[in-house]
């Protein structure tokens, strides 16, 4: 079989990822395009900055999870925190070491194992994660604010059981990536 005749059946034999948008509803695929949109705003570099501007602390982007992370936890060692953030453990030890290095987190002693650690925040740390979750609250109140109040507390109500139901469902199935090749 030549390599283009390959080529062409390992084509013909991966799945449309456009074939079964018929039977998936339309109330559906709007969802999905609002929370893509979502997404991408709530990620975008430009927005994380403006956040750690307003909120007086100089971390990079990649550093907010995990002082957010960290400020609802115990302490964690650093595989459980990656675990968490849903990223490799090398990106939790990069960000961490530069955390530690500007007093926002430290090493303390696991109880459960001498030879290892966990990460906690330090009081500078937990100060910076409530600045940073103050000024994106008010982002946020001030972006609803011409929403009335029982179309917020619906909106909480709806968004908290999609979440919930998305972690049900994606322990039982790995969730697709849109951006990985199918």
């Amino acid at each position: 079989m030549s390599a283009q005749r390959s080529v062409q059946a390992a084509e013909s034999a991966r799945p449309d990822p456009r074939a079964g948008e018929s039977a998936v509803p339309a109330d559906v695929m709007k969802i999905e395009r609002a929370l893509a949109r979502f997404s991408h705003l709530l990620n975008r570099s430009r927005r994380h900055g403006t956040v750690a501007a307003e909120a007086g602390i100089p971390v990079d982007r990649a550093a907010v999870p995990v002082l957010r992370l960290l400020s609802d936890t115990e302490p964690l060692r650093l595989g459980e925190v990656a675990g968490r953030l849903g990223v490799e453990p090398s990106h939790v030890t990069r960000q961490v070491q530069r955390l530690a290095k500007a007093g926002y987190v430290e090493r303390l002693p696991d109880p459960d194992d001498h030879r290892a650690f966990r990460v906690g925040l330090t009081a500078r740390g937990r100060d910076a994660a409530d600045r940073i979750r103050r000024v994106g609250r008010q982002w946020m109140s001030d972006a609803l604010a011409g929403w009335p109040p029982p179309q917020r507390e619906m909106l909480a109500v709806l968004f908290n059981r999609m979440v919930d139901d998305f972690l049900a469902y994606s322990e039982h199935r790995q969730m697709p990536c849109c951006e990985c090749p199918r």
